[in-house]
């Protein structure tokens, strides 16, 4: 693992941040709990912002903005802090994490999986636990979110992104999982500097790349053609194939779905989501009723018995 060093202020800023955060929420006479229920999200995670240990997203520092009337100072703050001052790529990935420091645009096509600038932090969980566990699943976890900051703050580079059908129905983890995924595509498609479009599986004739790639430019103009294979990445610089893969990309952008199509189709299938978790919370609650049954019915087998006096035959009276 190659290790990236940005500077030793992250820790320092994260413990600025919270403080900030809890000078507003104090002044605003809210506790812990009422602002988490406010948010909506757990008194730990507003808890552990504010002690510095915990990363939070851009929208939620807007939406305590909002609530606690600051005049965006917790946005402009978020934006402006190195929140992974220190972070480990994996070395064939060390060279694509530092043209996402610097590049000024970037044009990308995935498949099966969400892009990872794009995915939530339970998203990034779910889908490194298959492969590893531990110290080491934490740091890839934090790695991958290092990467999404500067193209998630107000202005960040230009980034679009189409993103193959499979993507959003290729479920990992829960439905759960995948309806918070669906939700936070739909907030950040919303940014100004990000576009959000999806190729469905079923538009007949549509000319889709071969594999995943990603089209870099970066500020001195020179342009890169990324794509990957297992645990190996390719970078290309000839202006030809360049300019031959920007041609694909801008023939099916131009033939999927337009961004407000992309994000209808993306709340049907979050509505679907919300439906099936219901589904498996109210399939969840019946197994823990019989569940509680079974284990009622072997106490009263299995506890002690009481033997009760039989009455005799009753005795006709003369």
């Amino acid at each position: 693992m190659a290790r990236r060093r940005t500077g030793g202020s992250g820790a320092t800023t994260a413990v600025v941040f919270g403080e900030v955060l809890r000078h507003f929420r104090e002044g605003a006479s809210l506790t812990q709990e009422a602002l988490a229920a406010r948010i909506p999200c757990d008194r730990s995670h507003v808890a552990r912002v504010e002690a510095g240990t915990r990363v939070p997203q851009d929208t939620f520092a807007k939406t305590c903005d909002t609530l606690l009337a600051t005049g965006g100072v917790l946005t402009r703050l978020w934006s402006r802090i190195d929140w992974y001052p220190q972070v480990e790529h994996p070395d064939w990935f060390q060279r694509r994490a530092e043209m996402d420091e610097t590049a000024v645009a970037l044009w990308q096509y995935q498949e099966r999986v969400i892009p990872g600038l794009l995915q939530t932090p339970a998203y990034v969980h779910a889908l490194f636990s298959r492969v590893t566990k531990g110290r080491e699943l934490e740091e890839r976890v934090q790695a991958r979110l290092s990467r999404q900051q500067r193209f998630l703050s107000e202005d960040g580079p230009s980034y679009v992104a189409v993103l193959d059908e499979s993507c959003l129905r290729n479920v990992l983890g829960d439905p759960g999982l995948m309806m918070e995924q669906c939700a936070h595509l739909l907030e950040v498609g919303r940014k100004p500097n990000i576009r959000l479009q999806v190729a469905p599986a079923n538009l007949p004739g549509l000319a889709r790349p071969n594999a995943s790639m990603s089209l870099i430019r970066l500020p001195d103009g020179h342009e890169w053609v990324y794509s990957e294979s297992v645990d190996r990445g390719h970078f290309n610089d000839d202006p030809a194939i360049y300019a031959r893969h920007f041609r694909t990309y801008d023939v099916l952008r131009a033939d999927t779905l337009s961004a407000p199509e992309s994000a209808a189709l993306i709340s049907d299938l979050m509505a679907r989501y919300e439906q099936d978790e219901q589904g498996r919370a109210r399939r969840d609650d019946l197994g823990q009723e019989q569940l509680q049954r079974r284990q009622r019915r072997r106490l009263r087998r299995g506890g002690p018995r009481i033997l009760r006096r039989r009455s005799g035959p009753r005795q006709q009276e003369p």
